[in-house]
């Protein structure tokens, strides 16, 4: 991740000092040609003067602006444009998925055929090895079909190629009526549970009640404290997972479909509520329509009309059920075992229920009733306050580094207005002596009054009687030779001559004055460089110590904030906010600067020559500053709601595509769709209105400058004493710093805005961490530790959250070194949150201790890199087969292929640099299991936990499992969450636990012996009770042997 990010941000750097320099580049563009441009002149023997200068001036400004920044930007926009197209059209020209009908064509009397005849299929195109192979079996309508397999048999690919998502390479497939489909790994979004079952369907009180009872969900109802309108979160993140399965199940069960395609539902519940779904749910409710159930729980095969045995992708046996014989029955029982227990987390299911209700109270209710809401996001009020641009520019630099940019800056500026004063004194001093050899020619006829005088005489109205006749010779002309443009130049003053006098014009040669103005030009080169590029190092050291230290906070928040927040706000802060802090805001900030030192020059320099302008300046001032205010507090809280309806159009894509085989089974694209507008026309609804607010702002700005300006005009109209040339001096500069403040103002409001996102920012650098991370010096545990793999609970108590009740209760037991514990219990039971208080994942009062170390007072990274973990969900990086075995590179790659031989995945892999597609995906759910086990393999910790790993692979998976578990972890302490109750039977210990306390701890065999014991009731459940109590009893005798 971290590579990924240097990399990013080394492009983003790049693209940042080339946008420095253009705009550095842009500030002395003009000084550059003036400059050329006046050495030429002079060395061809010209004599430089005003009209000319300020006349070349005035053309390259107008060049400036269409040249060097307009072109730029117009190109850059274009660029940028066009790479947007090229990645849309990219993404539109892929490959569609084939239009075929799901069985909505014409009616037909046989509505529920399912029929492969020689069929092949495979998911890449021209793959020499295919997915699925010379497919041939045909169920009539209404029949029940179980298909089962070892890992990787093609048992899910055969109901991807009955929805069309599998491509068909060759053979002929028929599907007759319409079908309903539930994925193998639930797909539940957020919103609430009824939504979730519905699914866009109406809502029909007596078909919705009897789905909900026919998939056990009443009791679960009951529990949560808005029953069915409860919000189960983001992938169901407060639902445990045979919850998420259920209301999976219910989802497609709803549907009035001909055909259902059931993925394995009966993997994830309790033997009681799987029996209670294979007889309400498939056999009863859907007992006339056609029903492909995927399963690894073979009790049930002599329930179904057919059952397809696969293997390798293709047909090993397909036959009716009646047609095999009890010895085949029994065969493949012995071979594929299967029963099962509770599969459910307790401290997921905790986390959302609050309250209990009764089941008719909680879906018998309208739809007007309370209902569950989603947490919502922290969204701050107000002005950006100035802490938040502490923050950023401490990120980016020291007090030292910040001072030293700041007098850069002034000094840079300085230097380019001096550039500008030292033409004006030039040309003025050309100017003087022209002038001085003009006067001793000049006649009183020309002059008829008083030279000396004429300067203070000709009023700003006789300039507007007599412009047409004097136009040669009017003051206002004269001092047209004066006037400046945006970058500062300005006229001569009195001020200024008393500095200047030390120059004699009459002995300053043209040499002269180009060394000086080389100089003064070298200088703002040099410095305008330095500053800019320096700035934007600073913001881009900003932005990655941000970046770094947000997704830094992030990983090592409690468990909790991921399970209250939806990964769209997560994204939305590292993708859109980020952006704008990587792009946006060190342009707009360093053009808000670069404003506000020409506007500061250009005023100094105006209120030397015009020191009344002060006044208008002053009033203008104070209402740009109020319509700022006015702006601001619409536009950052406009901007904060547009950033904030961003993160649910990121949270819908992600789940659409997570559920693309569900939406599409169900012809819900354009529902599904309609409600991505409905979410996109929020976000789009809250950015326009920004966009509104911020040309409203600029409108009037421009009509309050306006007004100021005419306002200026007519008072030296109404004024008969009013020189033109100071009325020209002052409308010219006035005209110019009217520009500047309405830049600077705009500018400066863009970075308040952008602001917001590093506000955003910010609050995820202050999250609630986990922690501490490394042990202290006086608690660091041995480089050997734990030798033993010794665990002791002592009185222990465990929370999610400090205010909520303790999911844990008084938990005191002790596991001996190398034990197997099996850990077994009903929904809500306790399994996984004893696992979590074992990964300190959750708040703890109590002991926890492992060889003799309380884990409480040593950091987590000691701790949980000593404890390796099978969870139920394995996860996969999108990355190599050997960074997933071993991420951090310390392990020889014989060590890593021993682990894939152990695990029987050596065949199976090409080599250690294979990819791993995002999730594991290019393997099946089994194979990823086995790769996590290889990956503790290669740990070889003397802790091994398994969170219901083998929950959803099949026997012979399971069996390998186990075996390789026994052979590679014989010595270590091995703690088992049981979805199967035979795969623990025969562990030195069971602990059973119930509603969060552990009722029994013992050896299966002695559990066993207590007739109303909680173990021997789900050993009873399971349909193989004397078979499980031989094994109990075997292993038992063994142990006592030894």
């Amino acid at each position: 991740m971290f590579e990924s990010e240097t990399y990013e941000m080394k492009i983003i750097t790049n693209t940042s000092y080339i946008k420095s320099v253009s705009i550095a580049i842009q500030l002395f563009t003009e000084r550059v040609t003036q400059y050329i441009i006046i050495v030429v002149y002079v060395l061809m023997g010209n004599q430089l003067t005003g009209a000319i200068v300020y006349s070349v001036t005035q053309v390259i400004t107008s060049l400036l602006i269409s040249i060097c920044i307009s072109f730029p930007l117009a190109l850059s926009a274009v660029a940028e444009a066009k790479t947007s197209i090229y990645r849309l059209e990219e993404f539109l020209l892929l490959d569609e998925k084939d239009e075929v009908p799901k069985g909505l064509g014409p009616i037909k009397a046989d509505r529920g055929l399912v029929k492969l005849e020689n069929v092949h299929a495979s998911w890449i195109t021209k793959s020499i090895a295919e997915t699925l192979s010379d497919i041939t079996f045909q169920l009539p309508p209404g029949s029940f079909c179980c298909i089962i397999g070892n890992v990787g048999a093609g048992k899910s690919s055969i109901l991807h190629l009955l929805l069309r998502e599998l491509p068909l390479t060759s053979g002929k497939l028929q599907a007759e009526g319409t079908i309903a489909y539930a994925s193998q790994e639930p797909w539940i979004f957020s919103s609430n549970i009824r939504s979730n079952i519905l699914f866009g369907q109406p809502f029909e009180k007596d078909k919705y009640y009897k789905v909900v009872r026919a998939c056990a969900l009443q009791r679960d109802f009951e529990l949560f404290p808005y029953g069915d309108k409860t919000m189960v979160g983001e992938k169901g993140a407060s639902l445990s997972g045979g919850q998420r399965a259920r209301i999976n199940l219910a989802r497609a069960v709803y549907r009035d479909a001909d055909i259902y395609l059931l993925d394995d539902p009966l993997s994830a519940v309790d033997p009681h509520v799987s029996k209670h779904l294979m007889e309400k749910c498939i056999k009863e409710y859907l007992k006339n329509k056609t029903r492909i159930l995927v399963t690894h729980q073979t009790q049930f095969l002599d329930q179904a009309d057919f059952v397809l045995v696969l293997n390798n992708g293709k047909v090993e046996k397909f036959s009716k059920s009646s047609e095999i014989s009890p010895q085949e029955f029994e065969l493949i029982r012995q071979t594929n075992v299967i029963e099962t227990t509770a599969s459910t987390s307790a401290s997921q299911m905790f986390k959302s229920i609050l309250s209990i209700k009764s089941f008719n109270s909680a879906i018998e209710e309208e739809d007007h009733a309370d209902e569950g809401h989603e947490t919502q996001e922290l969204i701050e009020k107000g002005s950006i306050g100035f802490d938040v641009y502490k923050e950023y520019f401490r990120s980016g630099t020291n007090a030292v580094g910040l001072v030293f940019e700041i007098i850069l800056i002034i000094i840079a500026q300085v230097f380019c207005n001096s550039c500008d004063l030292w033409v004006t004194f030039w040309t003025n001093n050309v100017d003087k002596l022209q002038n001085k050899a003009l006067s001793a020619e000049r006649t009183t006829e020309v002059y008829p009054y008083n030279a000396t005088e004429s300067a203070s005489s000709t009023t700003f109205s006789d300039y507007f009687l007599n412009i047409t006749e004097n136009a040669e010779t009017s003051h206002f002309s004269n001092y047209s030779n004066l006037m400046t443009e945006a970058t500062g130049i300005v006229t001569e003053t009195n001020f200024i001559d008393n500095i200047l006098i030390y120059f004699d014009a009459e002995h300053l040669t043209q040499p002269m004055y180009i060394q000086v103005h080389s100089f003064f030009l070298f200088s703002a080169i040099v410095l305008s460089l330095l500053r800019t590029v320096l700035f934007f190092r600073i913001c881009m050291k900003a932005s990655r110590i941000l970046h770094k230290t947000m997704f830094s906070n992030v990983l090592q928040s409690r468990m909790r904030f991921f399970d209250i927040t939806p990964s769209g706000r997560i994204l939305n802060r590292f993708s859109n906010d980020m952006g704008i802090i990587d792009e946006s805001l060190p342009l707009s900030t360093f053009q808000s600067i670069q404003t506000f030192g020409i506007g500061c020059g250009i005023l100094i320099m105006v209120y030397l020559k015009s020191i009344y302008m002060i006044i208008p300046s002053i009033i203008f001032g104070f209402i740009i500053k109020w319509l700022r205010g006015s702006f601001l507090k619409a536009a950052q809280n406009l901007k904060r709601l547009e950033t904030t309806a961003k993160a649910p159009v990121f949270s819908y894509v992600a789940a659409s595509l997570d559920g693309l085989p569900t939406i599409r089974s169900a012809n819900a694209e354009h529902m599904v769709a309609k409600e991505f507008d409905i979410k996109q026309d929020e976000h789009t609804s809250a950015y326009y209105m920004f966009l509104f607010t911020y040309q409203a702002f600029s409108f009037y700005l421009d009509v309050t400058s306006s007004a100021f300006l005419a306002i200026l005009v007519i008072q030296f109209l109404l004024n008969p004493h009013a020189l033109s040339g100071d009325v020209g001096l002052v409308l010219s500069q006035s005209l110019i710093v009217v520009i500047m403040l309405q830049l600077l103002t705009r500018n400066i409001a863009d970075v308040a805005n952008y602001m917001i996102s590093v506000e955003r920012v910010l609050q995820y650098t202050k999250l609630d961490k986990e922690g501490p991370f490394q042990s202290l010096s006086a608690y660091k545990p041995p480089v050997s530790w734990p030798e033993a793999g010794r665990i002791g609970f002592k009185s222990l108590y465990l929370r999610y959250d400090p205010e909520e009740e303790p999911i844990l209760r008084n938990l005191n037991l002790e596991i001996q070194p190398g034990e197997k514990i099996g850990i077994v219990g009903r929904t809500g039971a306790g399994k996984s949150t004893l696992i979590s208080a074992l990964f300190r994942l959750a708040f703890t009062d109590g002991t926890i201790e492992i060889d003799g170390i309380d884990i409480a007072k040593i950091g987590l990274t000691d701790l949980r890199t000593k404890i390796s973990i099978i969870p139920q969900e394995p996860t996969l990086f999108s990355e190599t087969l050997r960074y997933n075995l071993d991420p951090f590179g310390k392990y020889e790659d014989d060590i890593l292929w021993q682990a894939l031989e152990a695990v029987e995945l050596k065949k199976v892999v090409d080599s250690l640099g294979m990819n791993v597609s995002e999730g594991g995906s290019n393997f099946s759910v089994g194979q990823r299991q086995l790769i996590c086990l290889a990956r503790a393999i290669v740990r070889n910790n003397k802790i091994l936990v398994m969170d219901e790993a083998t929950a959803n692979v099949d026997p012979q998976t399971d069996a390998l499992i186990q075996k390789s578990i026994r052979e590679n972890f014989k010595n270590c302490t091995v703690l088992t969450v049981a979805h199967r109750i035979n795969t623990i039977i025969d562990s030195n210990k069971v602990i059973v636990m119930d509603a969060g306390q552990m009722k029994e701890f013992a050896h299966p065999h002695e559990l066993l012996q207590d007739p109303n014991g909680f173990f021997t009731k789900m050993v009873q459940e399971t349909g193989i009770e004397d078979k499980l109590r031989s094994k109990a009893e075997l292993h038992y005798r063994n142990m006592l042997k030894s």
